[in-house]
C-alpha cells in the first residue's frame, strides 16, 4: 500500500513531529515531503530541520517569506539571521529588508531582528523608518536594538528619537547607544539618568561608568 502523502492519514501534530525528528537523524527525504503540507507548522518546522541538515538555503527562504501564513514567515526570518552559502551576503538581506514591510508585526520584528544579527549597514535607512515610524511598538524596539547592533552613524538619530517612545523602547535605546560614541551620544545618556523608568536609567548609569 502506498503511504500517506502530506496532508493524508495522520494529524498535523504527527507529521510536526516527524519532520523534526528527520532533522535530528539525518533523513532528508522525509524533511523535503514535508514542502507542501497543507499545515503550517509542519512548513515552519521543515525550515527548522533543513537547518539541522545543513542544507538550508537563501532559495528555501525565500519561497518560505512567500508563504501565506505568517509563522512560517517569521521562522523564514529568525532562520535567515544565520543562514549561509550563496546569495546569503546579497539576496537574502535584500529580501530581509522587503520582509520588514510585513503586515504582520511579528514577521516585521524577526525581519528587523535577524538584519541586526547580520550587521547589514544598507539595511540602516529602512531600519531607522521603522525605528520611528512603525504603528507596533514590537518593531519599533526590534528596529532600535538593530541600528545599536549595526552601528551605524546614520542610525544613530533614529535611536536618539527612540528615547521619548514608550518604556520597552527606551530601554533598547539606551542600551543601543552602547554601539555609537560621541559627544551627542554623552549627552544622550546624561540626560536618561532622569528617566522615569528605573532600567533606563540603570543601563545609563553603568554605560556612563557611574
Amino acid at each position: 500500500m502506498e503511504p500517506p502523502g502530506p496532508g493524508r492519514g495522520t494529524s498535523s501534530s504527527d507529521r510536526r513531529r516527524e519532520v523534526v525528528a528527520a532533522g535530528h537523524r539525518g533523513d532528508p527525504a522525509a524533511v523535503a515531503a514535508a514542502r507542501s503540507d497543507p499545515d503550517p507548522s509542519v512548513r515552519a518546522a521543515r525550515l527548522g530541520a533543513l537547518e539541522r541538515l545543513g542544507t538550508l538555503s537563501v532559495a528555501d527562504l525565500a519561497q518560505a517569506f512567500e508563504d501565506g501564513d505568517p509563522a512560517v514567515r517569521r521562522r523564514a526570518a529568525v532562520l535567515g539571521a544565520r543562514c549561509g552559502g550563496k546569495g546569503s551576503r546579497s539576496t537574502l538581506p535584500a529580501l530581509l529588508g522587503r520582509l520588514i514591510a510585513d503586515p504582520d508585526p511579528l514577521v516585521a520584528e524577526a525581519a528587523a531582528w535577524a538584519l541586526g544579527e547580520r550587521r547589514h549597514r544598507r539595511s540602516v535607512a529602512a531600519l531607522g523608518a521603522m525605528a520611528t515610524g512603525h504603528g507596533d511598538p514590537r518593531c519599533r524596539e526590534a528596529a532600535v536594538a538593530s541600528l545599536g547592533a549595526i552601528g551605524d552613524p546614520l542610525g544613530l538619530p533614529a535611536v536618539l528619537a527612540a528615547l521619548a517612545d514608550r518604556p520597552p523602547v527606551r530601554r533598547r535605546a539606551v542600551v543601543a547607544l552602547a554601539g555609537f560614541a560621541g559627544p551627542e551620544v554623552e549627552h544622550a545618556l546624561t540626560g536618561c539618568l532622569d528617566d522615569p523608568d528605573w532600567q533606563v536609567r540603570q543601563a545609563a548609569e553603568i554605560l556612563l561608568g557611574r
